[in-house]
């Protein structure tokens, strides 16, 4: 009896070993993290619905103290320090719509040949690693969108357990980031990206071989059946005028290869994104690139044109999509450095936000998820007590845990010009707990003295 007993506790403790390790599988430990996320999700939203949550900016400047007129004078510095593009000519003050390119007739089909499909499944906010990694692939770059993600969603520096998915919370990753891997991790690659593109802008650069990542909005239904707003990339790799539509590759749907898309529901999306597109090219095809950009290559002109966008939408849209095209008007002045006719546009945006017809659709609550212009526009304007409570509304409101850094470090720039440096300095840390070594958080720290 004793032996049986002994085997028994044996056979138990064998199969806890088992089922330990399979729970400690990296696959395993990734569908937890993941299916968790989502249950902690849904529940937060249940109790405080996203789309209700609504900011209401004040329109008020900071009041004149040492800490704001010392945060004032750097932000006046570091506009006057930020990099001016290089222009192949002087642009006009109010281009034209219609932007000069040298005509060349295209083909009309072109669907580009040697496009190797990547999909974010099995990863989580993994829509740009996929998008990179397809227009890296396409050009014969060997790595993944594992090897993307290292770098521009790297995680926090204490999560050890490198099987969980790297940078689970990291809701988004910037165009910004997604260039700056190609320009700075690869040496043979070059990228760029521009707002204000058109449809046969796109065509032309496919006709040329070039395939196109643009940045869009969409619609679908959430797990309640309510229509939500969502960002995503979008890989563009051919069109055919006959059918009216582009070739695209969407990481996120299944199956989402050579998938078809009509060229107003793709412009209807992408004007979410101020029209912004990216292109990635091998560096030795740099002057091919920029020859086919036409004015777009000189980027004050390509943020000038957007504007001339913005305000065209303006004119002639109405109801929820007027939303983004103040938006759009506010993202192209700040491209412009011009902050205190951006702050107006913003505000403008987020009074038609408030009055969004929520029987549409739900309001765009990510918005501020993947575009920071905003806060660039009122920090810059002075205008602090308006960023904190954006960024506060984004973090607590809009967002189930607190894991946007862009955010994070802009309410801890306003903290800071407000004289607050014990909160300034808990949110530039918050930040990079978000995203390791990120460095304008770190930078943010070192001005103060203190180790990242």
């Amino acid at each position: 009896m004793n032996k049986f007993r002994a085997h028994k506790r044996w056979i138990f403790a064998a199969l806890a070993v088992v089922f330990v390790g399979v729970l400690l599988a990296p696959p395993v430990w990734t569908r937890l993290a993941v299916q968790y996320n989502l249950l902690r999700t849904r529940v937060v939203y249940f109790f405080n619905p996203p789309s209700d949550a609504v900011f209401q900016p004040s329109g008020e400047n900071a009041p004149l103290t040492i800490e704001t007129a010392l945060a004032t004078a750097r932000a006046e510095m570091l506009m006057t320090l930020a990099p001016a593009a290089t222009p192949t000519f002087v642009p006009t003050a109010n281009p034209s719509i219609a932007p000069t390119i040298t005509p060349t007739a295209i083909p009309a089909q072109v669907i580009l040949p040697g496009v190797v499909y990547v999909d974010q499944h099995g990863r989580w906010n993994y829509c740009g690693p996929a998008n990179l990694t397809m227009a890296l692939n396409f050009w014969g770059w060997s790595g993944n969108r594992d090897d993307v993600a290292k770098v521009v969603k790297p995680g926090s520096p204490d999560l050890k357990l490198d099987f969980i998915q790297r940078g689970l919370p990291d809701k988004n990753v910037m165009p910004y980031e997604l260039v700056d891997f190609v320009n700075l991790q690869t040496t043979e690659y070059r990228a760029l990206s521009r707002y204000g593109g058109n449809v046969e802008l796109i065509k032309r650069l496919i006709a040329a071989g070039y395939p196109v990542i643009v940045e869009k909005g969409y619609y679908e239904r959430d797990y309640t059946g309510k229509i939500d707003w969502l960002g995503h990339y979008l890989f563009t790799t051919g069109y055919d005028d006959a059918r009216g539509g582009f070739i695209v590759q969407d990481a996120y749907l299944k199956p989402g290869k050579d998938l078809f898309s009509p060229y107003d529901e793709y412009e209807d999306g992408w004007r979410s994104f101020n029209y912004l597109f990216m292109v990635v090219y091998p560096a030795s095809r740099e002057a091919d690139v920029l020859s086919l950009l036409g004015n777009w290559a000189d980027e004050s002109w390509a943020n000038s044109r957007a504007l001339d966008l913005a305000n065209q939408d303006i004119a002639r849209l109405s109801g929820n999509d007027l939303f983004f095209a103040y938006f759009n008007e506010g993202t192209s002045y700040v491209a412009l450095n011009q902050y205190a006719d951006a702050a107006a546009a913003y505000d403008t945006a987020f009074d038609l936000y408030s009055k969004w017809d929520t029987k549409k659709a739900n309001r765009p609550f990510r918005m501020m998820w993947y575009q920071t212009g905003a806060y660039f526009a009122y920090y810059y304007s002075a205008r602090y007590q308006d960023v904190i409570d954006l960024a506060t509304t984004t973090l607590t409101k809009t967002i189930a845990t607190p894991t946007l850094e862009e955010s994070l470090l802009w309410r801890g720039r306003a903290y800071y010009a407000l004289g607050d440096t014990n909160a300034a300095v808990k949110d530039y840390r918050a930040a990079l707990q978000v995203h390791a070594d990120w460095f304008p958080a770190a930078q943010a720290l070192q001005e103060l003295g203190l180790q990242p």
